[in-house]
C-alpha cells in the first residue's frame, strides 16, 4: 500500500468541503475576483499534496535513501513548481485577486494538513498498514 498516496488521496477529498467554503467566502467578501484567486489557491494545494504523495510513494518503493531525498528535495522542487505557477497565474490572470489567492492558499493548506492529522492521530484512518 502507498501510505503517501492514500493520505494526499484523503486529503484532497476533505479539500471538496474545505475548498468550496474558501470560494464562497471570498466572494462574499471580495467579489468575483476573490473568488477566482480563492479557487486557484486551493487548486494549487491539491495540486501540491497529490504530487508530494505520489512522489513519496514512488520513492518508497525504490528505497530509503530515495525517500529521504525526495522528502527533503521534493519538498524544495515542489516549492518553486507552486512558486513558478504563482508567478505565471499572476502574469496571465490580471483579474486574480492577489489577496484572496494567498490567504486562501495559505489557510487551505494549514485546515487540511492539520484536518488529515487529527484524523490519523485519532486513528480514524484505519486502513493505513503502518497505524496496526
Amino acid at each position: 500500500m502507498d501510505v503517501e498516496a492514500t493520505l494526499a488521496k484523503h486529503t484532497v477529498r476533505r479539500a471538496i468541503w474545505v475548498g468550496p467554503a474558501v470560494v464562497l467566502l471570498f466572494w462574499l467578501i471580495r467579489g468575483s475576483e476573490g473568488a477566482l484567486g480563492a479557487a486557484v489557491g486551493v487548486f494549487a494545494v491539491v495540486a501540491n499534496f497529490l504530487l508530494s504523495g505520489w512522489g513519496l510513494s514512488v520513492a518508497a518503493r525504490i528505497s530509503p535513501g530515495a525517500y529521504h531525498a525526495t522528502a527533503l528535495f521534493g519538498f524544495i522542487v515542489r516549492f518553486a513548481l507552486l512558486t513558478a505557477t504563482i508567478v505565471i497565474t499572476l502574469a496571465l490572470v490580471p483579474d486574480l485577486d492577489r489577496i484572496a489567492f494567498a490567504i486562501s492558499t495559505v489557510a487551505t493548506y494549514l485546515v487540511l494538513l492539520t484536518w488529515e492529522t487529527v484524523q490519523v492521530s485519532r486513528g480514524a484512518e484505519r486502513e493505513l498498514e503502518w497505524m496496526s
